[in-house]
């Protein structure tokens, strides 16, 4: 079949970096297509390119046989291409209906024309299946929703390619329903879809094709999905086979170190009581809504609870913010990493070392830069952060590479607990394995793990025992040799 879309030797370097290396490969019209690939493979510097954030350095973009160079980003949806990125770019401030029609907002004369605006709006919303008020600020909004908004702003510029990275590691079950929904009737419309996933179960569910990138480099192209395995995949992808995933390593846990009793606040119905030995990894699995995310921002302390007791280490512990909660041992990491995990801007040295900075002054005043680099060096060893240097701005991390960082900030303090909201969203299989592999090294360190996750076969592979969360609440407690999906999922579930 002809390609509408075509790279040809499609090359781009940083100093010292070269992201892409020659590569070609050619996309049918009215297809989906699945990248995939590591973190810094490659796939979001090829996005760029064909969105016009980035220029290569070398080779050509093709579309319909016709060579496009686009200068910026709005060059590239007047030629009919849409980019939806995993890190949001809304603004939060504004309405859904402002949001969605960002750039084309319709005017009467001079004036906006808010009665237009909110009609466009709204059939969008329906086109979506969602259930949005487009009067309401998107601040307001949960993770997933705001996905679906970004998803709906590139509907609404018809565009003929569109290309979505990593679209679904924020959705729920029935939103991803809605988007694969979406997805094969723009492929039914005679739109082309780049798919970028790190769900191999996505890409045989949706792909007509895929191709898999290592180091920069398009390693192969499979034009019939028949031909390939998840396995066969995961080897192009690693260049090495991982036989399991999850690569559990049991252990004996200790006294417990966290006790959580009858707990209340923000996002949760009812009172949450439970504890996690040290060396315990607990996971607490849930589908969107479910009051996970909550419930970890109320133990560190970012939201504020209404009543109930945290003990740790035995001792009754009063956590009025998260600056308390790290004093007495806890850390968190937070799903939304671009926004509340991260300073994109400053250095992957400076993200390790931010909040342990007291340690590293000289006469209680001055920085030892020395010491901060030395800090941040060991730990981008330990935990096998790619970087080019300490010195990278974070933003220019892989996702994978940015989760580690965050990890390896926590690393820098004597934590106790671990708090972990979604680990591995949006993270490649490499990667993910060495997340776990971490979180088995903090357990076997007489640590406590908690994590939360949405994804139900992480959860049975890593975890120890399961929590289960619905409707703001404590559905079950699971053992690990007790668990099955069928049971998690039966308590995760809405009644009736």
């Amino acid at each position: 079949m002809e390609s509408y879309l075509e790279f040809r030797d499609l090359t781009k370097t940083f100093p010292g970096v070269t992201a892409l290396d020659r590569v070609s490969f050619g996309v049918s019209r009215a297809t989906i297509h699945g990248l995939v690939g590591e973190n810094g493979a490659g796939k979001s510097t090829l996005l760029k390119i064909l969105s016009g954030a980035f220029r290569p350095t070398a080779g050509d973009l093709l579309i319909g046989g016709k060579k496009k160079i686009f200068t910026r980003t709005r060059d590239a949806l007047k030629a009919g291409i849409a980019v939806i990125y995993q890190e949001l770019n809304l603004v939060p401030e504004m309405t859904v209906a402002e949001n969605l029609l960002l750039g084309q907002w319709p005017r009467r004369f001079i004036l906006l024309n808010k009665k237009e605006m909110t009609h466009r709006a709204e059939s969008q919303i329906r086109d979506l299946l969602e259930d949005m008020d487009p009067g309401g600020k998107v601040r307001h909004l949960p993770i997933g929703q705001r996905q679906m908004i970004e998803i709906g702003k590139a509907l609404l510029h018809d565009a003929g390619v569109i290309a979505f990275d990593e679209p679904t590691s924020s959705l729920s079950r029935k939103e991803t329903g809605r988007l694969f929904e979406i997805i094969k009737t723009l492929r039914r419309r005679g739109r082309t879809v780049l798919y970028v996933s790190h769900r191999l179960e996505e890409i045989f569910s949706l792909c007509d094709a895929v191709t898999v990138f290592r180091d920069g480099r398009r390693i192969e192209t499979f034009t019939d999905m028949k031909e390939v395995t998840p396995d066969l995949l995961i080897r192009r992808m690693v260049g090495r086979e991982i036989r399991d995933i999850y690569d559990y390593r049991p252990r004996n846990g200790g006294e417990p170190l966290l006790e959580v009793k009858n707990l209340r606040g923000p996002g949760l119905k009812g009172d949450i009581s439970f504890s996690v030995a040290r060396g315990e990894i607990l996971g607490i699995f849930g589908l969107g809504g479910a009051g996970r995310t909550e419930l970890l921002k109320l133990i560190f302390g970012a939201e504020k609870p209404a009543a109930g007791e945290i003990s740790v280490a035995g001792r009754t512990v009063v956590i009025g913010s998260p600056v308390s909660a790290i004093r007495h041992g806890l850390c968190l990491c937070p799903e939304d990493r671009k926004t509340e995990g991260i300073l994109a801007e400053a250095s992957v040295n400076e993200n390790i070392n931010i909040s342990c900075r007291r340690h590293f002054l000289k006469a209680g005043i001055f920085l030892d830069k020395r010491k901060e680099r030395e800090n941040a060096g060991r730990l981008i060893v330990r935990l096998k952060i790619h970087t080019p240097s300490g010195e990278e701005t974070m933003g220019n991390l892989s996702g994978g590479n940015q989760q580690k960082a965050v990890l390896a900030r926590w690393l820098s303090e004597n934590m106790a607990v671990f708090l972990l909201d979604e680990p591995t969203r949006g993270i490649d299989v490499g990667a993910k394995h060495e997340i776990y592999r971490i979180m088995y090294r903090l357990a076997e360190e007489g640590k406590s793990v908690i994590f939360a996750s949405s994804d139900l076969p992480e959860v049975m592979g890593v975890a120890d025992r399961i929590l289960v969360m619905r409707n703001g609440g404590i559905a079950g407690k699971v053992a690990r040799q007790d668990a099955s999906e069928e049971r998690l999922l039966s308590m995760a579930l809405p009644a009736g």
